[in-house]
């Protein structure tokens, strides 16, 4: 006994020299956020920003910079395992590209039991210096190899509406003078951008030194090219009204410069690549890893600017006796049938994915739980009136869905697409072909219970 009491003793003394030699910051706390052990690198990163010099409580000593903490803890439902996974936290913002960029910090959360909450907090800035400035390098790089007659330069004020027209935009986009005073989303199909997400896209650029997208994009006659919008912020540019109302276009003189390219020729090499690493091969729409990108990336943005996200989980009716009957190019016709609807059903900013064999989901961001189940209940009774043609024989299919909704990014992907999931469940065993929004009392679905159903 004596022997075991000193192999524990040893076991936990290294445990713990571990966890003070870990190359990260390490918390542990309680429901409450009182600190019962805190490692030498989180104490050097905390310190400097609790509010009473302090690290008694990691909520409290982090009450300024991360106020929503505590109710991230207290509204999760997880009961072990994260909590949320490297969430930013930004420090010492300034405005306009003259000032330094922020420091960054990343913070996981992981509950270990009841009671005992880990928190994992690293400095990343300089892995978002990197990153951010190899994104730059790229976009100047193209822009000078490409010549200086295939890009727009304009100025955008601090809602993102053009400040004023110039002949580049109308060489790149065929727009003219009209455009002034209009939102830089004006390029952009009707269904590709919301407002929210236009918004983003400002204060990424304000956070991050820019923001650069690459997306379908339309001219002013209505045909599509591929194209690279770079938003920069000012170095003088003033961001809000004096008495915080709404201004008009420029009136406090240009916030952004927004560069858009038309990249349509580079485009084949990226979008192989692309598809490569998260598309799914029978389909093309995206794959598990594609959508819990996209829905970790809208969960960080909802947290800064909370609306609503959605998420529809559906799944093919009886599909194991479709593959039973028409063999499985039969069932794989139906799969690609299906993936036709819901591209064709949905808006092109939400991601559409197939998850499983027969199972696919939706990610509809700035969308409520109302509007999300009116949608699902719109495609189960579509698919049920749009039969797959196979071999000379019509394979009727209907689908059963499952919605869930978050609505300001707490709670996590993995619990809304678990929500979704349950749903889905219900709406199996209410008899098929229906739509149902995840209540409270939703029971789990057990996996082989949804298996061919």
């Amino acid at each position: 006994m004596t022997d075991d009491l000193a192999q524990l003793s040893a076991e936990y003394e290294a445990l713990i020299q571990f966890l003070y030699l870990a190359p990260v910051g390490l918390v542990q706390l309680d429901a409450d956020g009182e600190i019962a052990m805190i490692n030498p690198i989180a104490a050097q990163l905390l310190m400097p920003h609790s509010r009473n010099g302090g690290l008694d409580n990691l909520f409290v000593a982090l009450e300024d910079i991360a106020p929503d903490l505590r109710n991230l803890c207290q509204q999760s439902t997880v009961q072990s395992g994260k909590i949320c996974d490297g969430m930013h936290v930004h420090l010492h913002a300034g405005s306009g590209c003259s000032k330094r960029m922020p420091q960054i910090l990343s913070i996981t959360l992981l509950r270990l039991d009841a009671s005992r909450i880990m928190a994992v907090i690293d400095d990343i800035t300089e892995q978002v210096r990197r990153e951010c400035r190899q994104r730059q390098n790229d976009a100047w790089l193209n822009a000078v190899l490409t010549g200086i007659t295939d890009y727009a330069l304009a100025s955008l004020d601090s809602q993102g509406r053009l400040c004023e027209w110039n002949p580049s935009i109308g060489r790149v986009t065929g727009f003219g003078p009209a455009a002034e005073g209009q939102s830089y989303t004006m390029f952009y199909p009707n269904d590709a951008i919301t407002p929210e997400r236009a918004l983003d896209r400002l204060r990424e650029a304000d956070a991050d030194g820019w923001a650069l997208d690459e997306s379908r994009l339309l001219r002013a006659d209505g045909s599509a090219f591929w194209g690279s919008v770079m938003i920069a912020p000012l170095p003088e540019a003033d961001r809000e009204a004096a008495d915080g109302a709404p201004s008009l276009p420029c009136e406090e003189g240009p916030a952004y410069c927004l560069i858009l390219r038309d990249v349509s020729d580079k485009r084949d090499i990226a979008e192989r690549r692309r598809r490569e690493a998260f598309s799914d091969h029978l389909t093309g729409l995206a794959n598990r890893r594609a959508l819990f990108d996209a829905a970790s990336q809208e969960f960080e943005r909802s947290r800064a600017a909370p609306r609503p996200t959605a998420v529809i989980i559906l799944d093919a009716d009886h599909f194991k006796a479709i593959n039973d009957r028409y063999g499985h190019p039969g069932g794989d016709a139906v799969l690609q049938h299906l993936a036709a609807i819901l591209l064709d059903f949905f808006r092109e900013v939400d991601v559409v994915a197939r998850i499983g064999g027969e199972e696919f989901a939706v990610l509809l961001p700035s969308t409520d739980l109302a509007h999300a189940l009116d949608l699902a209940e719109r495609l189960c009774a579509r698919v049920a009136l749009d039969a797959k043609s196979f071999d000379g024989q019509a394979i009727v299919c209907t689908i059963s869905a499952g919605v869930a909704v978050a609505l300001d990014g707490h709670g996590g992907v993995d619990l809304l697409i678990k929500q979704a999931d349950q749903a889905l469940y219900t709406a199996k065993r209410a008899g098929r072909n229906r739509a149902l929004a995840w209540q409270p009392d939703t029971v789990a679905a057990p996996q082989e219970a949804l298996d061919g159903a």
